[in-house]
C-alpha cells in the first residue's frame, strides 16, 4: 500500500498558462508539475506548434520552477480525430497526427500522454466493432511511445465513450501490455469509482482529479460534488498508485486554491 502523502500535486492547463508569470505562479503556490492539455486539434499544430516547439515550451516551464510531466493529446473534432472511428482514413489520420505529438513530447522529456479511446456518441450495438478498431489504433500508437521513451495513459470517459466501465478498459490493457491508464475521478456514470480503480488497479500512472454530481462531467473541486473522497483515496493507496495528484478543475487561474484543496485532502 502505498501512502497518499507521497502523491506531488499537479494541474492540467492549457497552452495560455505557458508564459514565465503564470508558471512562477504555479510554482509559487505548490503546483511544480503540470499536464500540457488541448482538447482541440488545431491549437497544436496551427497555433503553437507544437511539434516543432514542444523542446522550447518544456525549457520554459522548467526555468520557472515547472515540469511537464505529461500532455494530454488533442480528441477533438470527433470526426477528425476519433481512434474509434469507422472510417479506415480517419484512423490512419490519427495515427499520423498523435504520432507527431508523442515523439515532441519524448524528445521534451515528457514521460506520459494521456489519450481518449474514442469520440462520441456510440449506439450499443457498435461498440464491439469500434472497441476492436480503436485498440488497433492505440497499440499503434504505444509501440510509436516506447520509441520515444514516452508511456500512453488511456483514459476512462463518460456517457456513450469507450472505456465507460472498468471491463472496456481491461479489453484494451489485455491486448496492448504496455498500455497503461489515466483515471478520472469525474468520468465514472455507471458504476462506482473505487470498484474501477480496483479493477485496473497497478495499471493507473495518471490521474485527472475533480468532483461531479454522478449525472454527467462537471470538473468541480473535490468536496464540491458527490464523490466519496476517503473511499478514492484509499482505494488508490491500496493498489498502489504512486503517481501524481492531478487536478483538472479549471487551471492556473486556481491554483492557489487547489493546492489548499490538495493539502487538506492528503492531510498536510
Amino acid at each position: 500500500m502505498t501512502n497518499r502523502k507521497n502523491w506531488k500535486a499537479a494541474l492540467s492547463v492549457g497552452f495560455s498558462a505557458m508564459t514565465a508569470e503564470t508558471l512562477a505562479e504555479l510554482a509559487n503556490a505548490g503546483i511544480t508539475e503540470i499536464e500540457l492539455s488541448c482538447g482541440q486539434l488545431a491549437p497544436f499544430f496551427d497555433d503553437i506548434d507544437y511539434p516543432n516547439r514542444s523542446a522550447d515550451i518544456s525549457r520554459l516551464a522548467k526555468d520557472n520552477g515547472v515540469n511537464i510531466s505529461s500532455v494530454h493529446l488533442p480528441f477533438a473534432p470527433f470526426g477528425k480525430i476519433d481512434p474509434a472511428s469507422l472510417d479506415a482514413d480517419v484512423r490512419a489520420y490519427v495515427v499520423k497526427v498523435q504520432s507527431e505529438l508523442i515523439k515532441a513530447a519524448g524528445a521534451a522529456g515528457v514521460g506520459i500522454a494521456v489519450i481518449h479511446p474514442s469520440g462520441e456518441p456510440y449506439k450499443d450495438e457498435e461498440r464491439a466493432q469500434r472497441i476492436a478498431v480503436a485498440s488497433d489504433v492505440i497499440a499503434q500508437l504505444v509501440d510509436v511511445a516506447k520509441e520515444a521513451g514516452v508511456t500512453i495513459a488511456l483514459e476512462n470517459i463518460p456517457r456513450t465513450c469507450l472505456c465507460r466501465t472498468h471491463d472496456e478498459m481491461q479489453t484494451f490493457l489485455d491486448k496492448i501490455p504496455d498500455l497503461r491508464v489515466c483515471f478520472d475521478t469525474n468520468h465514472c456514470l455507471i458504476e462506482d469509482n473505487c470498484d474501477y480503480i480496483r479493477a485496473v488497479g497497478s495499471k493507473i500512472v495518471t490521474l485527472h482529479v475533480s468532483d461531479y454530481d454522478f449525472v454527467d462531467e462537471k470538473h468541480w473541486l473535490p468536496g464540491e460534488g458527490k464523490n466519496d473522497w476517503e473511499g478514492i483515496l484509499r482505494a488508490l493507496e491500496e493498489v498502489g498508485y504512486s503517481g501524481r495528484f492531478l487536478y483538472e478543475t479549471g487551471g492556473a487561474g486556481k491554483c492557489r486554491e487547489i493546492y489548499a484543496n490538495y493539502k487538506n485532502l492528503m492531510g498536510l
